[in-house]
């Protein structure tokens, strides 16, 4: 898996709360996290042909499946008290967020901003069965849409909604900015590596 920033406050030593779940190895900031795909995998489409936002549907495909997940979190017990009654632009966001991340458009930074993704998690204290629970409806939801189901493309949807529920998790419990986890713009998803 290959995630890239270009955020110089994201640093080594400050990566690995984030991937606990993934075998890849760090690097220092401003590189990518990991080797370049190799072609010919038959895991999914070449990389260099198709980014994960255009092998997922583009925006109405994303849209349609954030739809399903945004509707299963509000019924959520376990989740539900995190998102309230919900907002009617969440669904916008969170689309625009995930098209940003696997190559698409990039609305979120330019229309919401990455800060105000920090903010919005500020105070909510996740444990982490939300978090865990976060991660499930998420994956059913790419299932129920009909997003591809692919080994490669499964496999980056999960690290990414890993990766974001973690750092979710501390900044929902960061008491002072030091706290935060030092991730202040969308990371870019690559394809797996095979």
């Amino acid at each position: 898996m290959r995630v890239t920033y270009s955020d110089p406050a994201v640093k080594q030593s400050t990566l690995p709360f984030c991937w606990t779940h993934s075998p890849v190895a760090l690097q220092p900031w401003g590189m990518e996290i990991a080797s370049e795909q190799s072609s010919g995998s038959g895991q999914g489409p070449e990389p260099a042909q198709k980014s994960l936002y255009e092998h997922a549907g583009g925006w109405s495909a994303l849209r349609g499946f954030v739809d399903i997940f945004y509707t299963d979190v509000l019924a959520d017990p376990l989740l539900q008290p995190l998102f309230g009654s919900g907002r009617p632009e969440h669904v916008d966001h969170l689309t625009a967020f995930d098209a940003e991340s696997f190559g698409g458009p990039d609305d979120f930074s330019r229309s919401v901003g990455f800060a105000q993704l920090i903010d919005a998690h500020r105070g909510l204290a996740i444990a982490e069965p939300q978090r865990v629970r976060f991660v499930e409806l998420y994956l059913a939801a790419a299932d129920k849409a009909g997003l591809p189901a692919d080994h490669a493309f499964r496999t980056a949807l999960r690290e990414h909604v890993e990766f974001g529920s973690r750092v979710a998790v501390q900044n929902s419990h960061a008491q002072t900015e030091a706290d935060l986890h030092p991730l202040r713009e969308v990371p870019h998803w690559h394809w797996p590596d095979s």
